[in-house]
């Protein structure tokens, strides 16, 4: 089963997806807190592959991409001006998947809905 959210990381100054980075996906509760639901880490694609567990039923709501961008570009010894973006998206409809890429460079990034 594919996770019903899925993202990808993008380097666009070196033209190349970015391994390595961590990334949290959060759900916002009714009394706006976030809750933690999944973790993992970009592989070699700049993927991660099944951010959310098998058993994970999608709600409607608000959720929250972190991705820690400044650890990867620090281990790229690339000076960078975000420590960590953080993607805000909110899902209406559960029978759909939600494809949230990331491009990024050390002093900007781009984000979107994909397909």
């Amino acid at each position: 089963m594919k996770s019903p959210i899925t993202t990808h990381v993008l380097d666009t100054t070196r033209g190349i997806p970015a391994e390595g980075i961590a990334v949290s996906l959060q759900f916002q509760s009714p009394a706006n807190d976030w809750k933690k639901i999944a973790s993992g880490k970009t592989n070699s694609d700049g993927r991660v592959h099944n951010l959310l567990p098998e058993s994970h039923v999608l709600q409607t709501g608000i959720y929250r991409l972190t991705f820690e961008t400044g650890k990867y570009f620090q281990s790229n010894k690339v000076p960078a001006f975000y420590p960590y973006v953080q993607i805000v998206f909110e899902i209406t409809e559960t029978n759909r998947s939600y494809h949230v890429p990331l491009l990024l460079n050390p002093y900007g990034y781009s984000t979107y809905r994909g397909s």
